[in-house]
């Protein structure tokens, strides 16, 4: 009969340290907010249909409030906790990513099964001077969201540097 195996500080991995730009909170606050607003124009619509037929406004009402409430909640809780939870860090052989607020989600990406990695900018990326690393593999695509653009440069390079000495095939 094998013995379990016993964890101790050393076979406890720790967690990435490496934050997002600070801006990207900014950035993230404003999309929270501009897909609210996307939902507000749905309850412009209801309130234009309950013009031609026999709807009750409450319904209505009762929509936007609701909305109102979720954009405070995303924009000024939410999204600071999605920032503050997020961290990546880069190893010789694996990529780390952890994110979330209620459920964490940690990545490990083997170097090895790197295919390429990118940088892209939004508007409003390219505004606050951020960008995102992309990292793609066989199976998915994972982003490192908020970066500065020179940092975001400089470990695009050093991922895909890591990912060609990784690569047996290169030999």
């Amino acid at each position: 009969m094998q013995e379990p195996e016993v964890w101790n500080e050393d076979t406890i991995r720790a967690i990435p340290d490496q934050p997002l730009a600070e801006k990207t909170l900014t950035v993230w606050k404003i999309a929270s907010a501009l897909q609210v607003i996307y939902l507000a124009i749905i309850g412009g619509i209801y309130a234009i249909l309950s013009i031609f037929f026999t709807i009750p406004l409450y319904i209505l009402f009762s929509i936007l409030g609701v909305l109102a409430v979720l954009m405070i909640i995303n924009t000024f809780y939410i999204q600071p906790l999605k920032w503050r939870k997020w961290r990546y860090k880069v190893y010789d052989n694996e990529l780390e990513l952890m994110r979330g607020v209620f459920i964490v989600q940690r990545v490990i990406i083997p170097m090895i099964r790197v295919q390429h990695v990118d940088t892209k900018q939004g508007p409003l990326l390219r505004h606050y001077k951020l960008a995102t690393v992309t990292v793609s593999t066989a199976a998915t695509v994972h982003e490192i969201p908020g970066l500065d653009v020179v940092d975001a440069d400089s470990l695009r390079d050093q991922i895909a540097k890591l990912a060609r000495e990784a690569d047996p095939d290169d030999e």
